[in-house]
């Protein structure tokens, strides 16, 4: 089965085009967590209790990992091993080297930490980014056009007529011969992810950007599914994870992960015929 297949299917299965973003910051965990050996952990730990359910895939974004050392290493390790089998682990590496240390970055992501998918920058080329695509079955979501106030400084950039995140959306459609890449397009730009969505109309899209950035909910959903009514991964974070800093923390990160959940679910069904029964 194909990263594309695989993602429909568990889209389908879960009824759910909701991705948590597990970018667990240490100063945001409750306090009273903090006592523990590993609060970074135990908290990833009870929003995945809490959530699972309402998901189809977890993103780790790994800076917030990689900031705290060895224990760091060990606690992406032991998240994944937590994640329950049928749900989609995404890497939010945003790696891209030359080729053979591309490699390694490859090797590293889907071979030790086996996660499902990973996020690459374009910006070297076909050959920084062949590594990943190698493993046929690991989805490779490529920076298309992100949320960020900086993408205009080279994203919005004309290569000919056509704006370099148009042209990378082209370009990596072409790339997309073993069905698993993707783009990674901020809701925040909800006309660019309706272009992006046209130009690419099979590869699935990895949007970051509603919640707490204030991305559109509707048009994501509306712009980023396919045909089928699947292929958007609807990535929040802070909203759900930090949902309240007390003890009664992932019961609200429960709570707005349903509401979020089911909002995503009556527009589906308002749009494409699918969505919850």
């Amino acid at each position: 089965m194909t990263f594309v297949d695989r993602l429909a299917f568990v889209q389908s299965r879960t009824c759910s085009l909701l991705c948590i973003g597990l970018d667990t910051d240490p100063a945001s965990v409750p306090a009273f967590l903090r006592r523990s050996r590993n609060a970074v952990l135990d908290f990833n730990r009870r929003i995945i209790d809490a959530t699972h359910d309402l998901v189809c895939a977890y993103k780790l974004n790994l800076a917030f990992y990689e900031a705290l050392g060895k224990s760091g290493w060990i606690t992406i390790h032991k998240t994944l091993e937590y994640i329950p089998a049928g749900i989609l682990s995404i890497g939010d590496a945003k790696r891209g080297d030359i080729g053979n240390t591309a490699e390694l970055y490859a090797e590293s992501l889907f071979d030790d930490f086996r996660f499902d998918a990973c996020t690459v920058s374009p910006y070297m080329g076909r050959d920084s980014v062949e590594p990943f695509l190698a493993h046929k079955r690991k989805g490779v979501f490529v920076l298309g056009i992100t949320s960020n106030p900086g993408a205009r400084d080279f994203q919005h950039l004309k290569i000919g007529k056509q704006p370099l995140y148009e042209y990378v959306a082209c370009t990596v459609a072409g790339w997309n011969k073993q069905k698993n890449c993707g783009l990674v397009v901020g809701a925040t730009r909800p006309s660019q992810l309706k272009r992006i969505r046209t130009l690419a109309p099979h590869l699935p899209l990895l949007i970051p950007g509603v919640g707490a950035q204030g991305g559109d909910l509707r048009s994501a959903v509306r712009y980023g599914c396919d045909k089928r009514g699947v292929g958007a991964i609807i990535n929040v974070s802070r909203s759900i994870i930090f949902a309240s800093g007390k003890k009664d923390f992932a019961v609200a990160s429960r709570t707005a992960a349903l509401l979020l959940r089911n909002q995503i679910e009556a527009i589906r069904e308002r749009h494409f015929g699918v969505g919850l029964r």
